[in-house]
Order: C-alpha cells, then structure tokens, then sequence
C-alpha cells in the first residue's frame, strides 16, 4: 500500500525587497558614487591643468606664416662688439652691473663697428624664473657713473635656474644673456660662443 505524497507548496523565487532602490548599497556606489567621483576628479584636473599652464616665452622669437624663426640679431652684435659684463648681487637686492668693453675700443674711444663708445643711460634687466613666471622680474639698471649700473629688485630665495638677459634698446640693440642659479654673489656675462664658427 502506497503512502500519499505529502502536500508540497512550490517555492517562491520572488523576493520582495522591503529597501527603496536609492537605499541599495550597489547603486549608491556602483551607479552613483563612482560616475560623481570620476565627474569631481575631471573638473580637479581641469583647473589644476589651468594653474600650471605653460608660461609665454620670453625671447626673440617671430611667426611667418607656420614657420617660427628665432632672431639672434642682437646677440650677433654682442659678439660682433665683444661686449661683456660682471653682475654682482647683494643680500639686500641691491644689483651692480659692470658694462665691459673691450680694451681695443676704450683705446679708441669707438665700438669695434666704428660706432661711438658711449654708455647707455640705462639697461634692461630680465631675470626669468625656469618654470615659474610668478617669480620672474622685469627691472631698469640706471647708468650710475663710468661702466656702473646698479638696480633694486627681490629674488626668490629659494635656490632655483633663472634666465638673466641685459640688453640696450637704443641704436645698438645689443644684448648680453646668462643661465645661472640664484641667489649667488656675481654673475658672469660675455659673447654667446656659438657665434664662433661663424
């Protein structure tokens, strides 16, 4: 004699989820952490990209049509002139500049391109910071007596590589440039070698 089978209820596979969806822990991170993080660190980068954008150069460079051309007119003339000078720096900011001719035309009283010597009454200085153009600075060198220019300006004073350039912008528009690390008590300038060759 067979037993009956006893009453078996098929099971439920729906469950019902007594959470609203917004309280699911997978679609807080999964669908709305992850895409506002990744939307939060896009515009970071952005502003960030903004703050250390590259500075403007700052030399004698010229555009003719897609062609870029660096000028080294002047520089050619200070090597032409045999022009030099010494730099010193003080504690304090204070800058001397000693504009040095060469002996030839002390002697003659004339440039060595038949030009009058005369000592401009002023100079040009530009020290420009290597990555950090909130650090670079722009100042006059004032004719003071015989070869001396002196000037006033504030250098960072971490140690770091500064571009220093002295040049004249009057009829002979000269220039005299250095790479050096500041601070430090003198620089030296004299003719580009480069021009040797030539």
């Amino acid at each position: 004699m067979s037993t009956p089978a006893p009453n078996l209820k098929p099971k439920d596979f729906k469950q019902q989820d007594s959470q609203p969806w917004y309280k699911n822990y997978m679609v807080i991170i999964f669908v709305i952490g992850m895409p506002a993080f990744v939307v939060i660190a896009c515009i970071w980068f952005v502003y960030y990209s903004y703050q250390i954008r590259d500075s403007v150069v700052r030399d004698d460079w010229y555009m003719d049509g897609k062609t870029l051309y660096h000028d080294v007119s002047r520089d050619k003339l200070t090597y032409d002139l045999d022009l030099r000078g010494d730099m010193q720096f003080s504690d304090d900011g204070d800058i001397v500049f000693y504009l040095n001719y060469p002996e030839q035309s002390l002697q003659t009283g004339q440039l060595l391109n038949g030009a009058p010597l005369t000592y401009p009454d002023k100079l040009e200085l530009s020290i420009s910071h290597a990555t950090d153009v909130k650090k670079d600075r722009d100042v006059i060198l004032k004719h003071q007596e015989g070869n001396k220019y002196s000037a006033h300006v504030d250098i960072d004073p971490l140690t770091a590589k500064y571009y220093l350039q002295v040049s004249n912008a009057g009829k002979e528009d000269w220039r005299m440039r250095d790479v050096a690390r500041l601070p430090r008590a003198q620089v030296t300038f004299a003719p580009l070698p480069v021009f040797d060759d030539t």
